[in-house]
């Protein structure tokens, strides 16, 4: 089946009005990846405590509660950041739906460095190397997957909005 959009696109895009400066993309991704980090600071610890530092981690129901937190988390963020953004007439969504949950990505990382300067006892290149390539690819793959939450969840916000418009 085809993908039918609920309201009818207008081929020529409308100016968007000045927004407002609280409204800058950067600075409303950058806040808006505090709260999915939040929901996973506790959990992060314990995970990253036993890959590195050779511990058991046995919390695997609660690693899946914390994951449905995440879910709910960046899904609530980034329709929350596309209503403001809606609200203030700028229709260009997608990829602020995705980064704003996605920038959570940034706090793992820089979280990742903290467990490096704090925790760990490394000083040779190579393992410090291998660190963090393998704490680079986990924040990319963290920043992937909440920023497709982010924007599945939005994606299916706006067409419930625009689709209870009633266009004749």
């Amino acid at each position: 089946t085809a993908y039918e959009m609920p309201v009818k696109i207008n081929p020529i895009p409308r100016q968007i009005p000045r927004q407002p400066s609280y409204m800058n993309p950067w600075l409303v991704c950058l806040f808006a990846g505090v709260m999915p980090f939040g929901a996973v600071y506790t959990e992060l610890f314990f995970v990253m405590t036993s890959v590195w530092r050779h511990q058991f981690y046995y919390l695997f129901g609660f690693m899946i509660i914390e994951l449905l937190i995440l879910v709910v988390t960046c899904a609530e963020i980034s329709i929350s950041v596309v209503y403001f953004q809606l609200a203030v007439e700028d229709y260009r969504w997608w990829w602020r739906s995705f980064l704003a949950s996605g920038s959570s990505a940034v706090y793992v990382f820089l979280y990742a460095c903290s467990f490096f300067s704090s925790k760990l006892h490394i000083v040779q290149f190579v393992p410090t190397l291998m660190y963090f390539g393998y704490m680079s690819l986990v924040s990319f793959a963290f920043f992937l997957m909440t920023g497709a939450v982010g924007t599945i969840a939005c994606f299916h916000f706006c067409r419930v909005i625009y689709g209870s418009i009633k266009v004749d």
